[in-house]
């Protein structure tokens, strides 16, 4: 059999599973069986295929099939420009994410140019996707990331020893705000000065899938961690520790960023937001025009 037939027969597979990105999944796959890229696989396509190989593949596309994502397969993902490492231990890191990061970026780039060091901490880090690629984006910054998971913070510290150069984040273990090895001290408005401790902005993509639609989610998703998706009975019960601890951590005028599950939700978090005293309240749509972030300064 010739690779191209190969990868046509894998791809109808997929397609007959309902698998939308048929195509793509089988093209990753083949390519990563045969140690090569997507782009070799066309160039290629006549060339002869192994037996072995083709068993290898079909063995692939078997458990794509069976509910396993391509990432989780392949161990890795991209995402802004950087090639993570995965494991069921995390979410797969997706493109809608990116706007998160490039708001987090965005606003601090308007900070740059302060005085005091930048300090930035991303909740629930899973993989470190978002501060990892803060932080490559904006070395300048000290970042902070934290998740309850040991086997996900493990994951983000392989992450950032492979894409940063050096130990260029401080990661905890532990939940939310509680990971931190500082306490807070109460909010001072009048107060000029920060503690050392707060952070000019405080990301996160926190679980916020409410506990009872976690059934309708595709196969894939649902061999994700349940622990970063379930976001209790109403979808924001990990949103609302966020947002009332926040305050006690961020600068003022500092942000916290929070990615949403679209725009019902987000419309409930801005009220969240402003009963806990925030101001100038935004949302961000992703690629594909959905809200997916929102912001508020405290």
């Amino acid at each position: 059999m010739k690779i191209r037939e190969a990868l046509a027969a894998g791809s109808a597979d997929l397609k007959a599973g309902g698998i939308e990105s048929s195509s793509l999944d089988a093209s990753l796959l083949l390519a990563h069986v045969l140690n090569t890229t997507r782009t070799a696989l066309l160039a290629h396509g006549t060339d002869a295929i192994s037996e072995d190989a083709l068993a290898a593949f079909r063995s692939l596309i078997k458990r794509r099939l069976d509910g396993e994502c391509t990432a989780y397969i392949l161990g890795k993902k991209e995402f802004r420009g950087l090639e993570f490492v995965v494991n069921k231990s995390v979410l797969v890191p997706r493109p809608e994410t990116e706007t998160l990061v490039e708001t987090a970026v965005n606003m601090l780039n308007e900070k740059k140019e302060a005085a005091e060091p930048i300090r930035v901490l991303d909740l629930c880090t899973g993989s470190g996707a978002i501060a990892v690629s803060i932080k490559s984006e904006m070395p300048q910054i000290d970042m902070y990331a934290t998740d309850i998971c040991e086997q996900a913070l493990e994951t983000a510290k392989t992450n950032a020893a492979r894409l940063l150069q050096g130990s260029a984040i401080q990661f905890y273990q532990g939940d939310l705000f509680n990971a931190l090895p500082f306490n807070a001290l109460p909010f001072n408005a009048m107060s000029k000065e920060a503690p050392a401790q707060r952070f000019s902005v405080i990301a996160g993509n926190p679980p916020y899938i409410p506990s009872n639609e976690i059934k309708t989610l595709s196969a894939e998703v649902q061999n994700e961690p349940l622990i970063a998706l379930d976001g209790g009975e109403t979808g924001l019960e990990i949103i609302k520790k966020i947002i009332e601890g926040a305050p006690d951590y961020l600068i003022k005028d500092g942000a916290l960023l929070l990615e949403t599950a679209g725009a019902k939700q987000t419309r409930e978090i801005a009220a969240l937001l402003e009963n806990r005293g925030f101001k100038d309240i935004k949302t961000y749509k992703d690629l594909s025009g959905q809200e997916r972030v929102i912001s508020g300064v405290y």
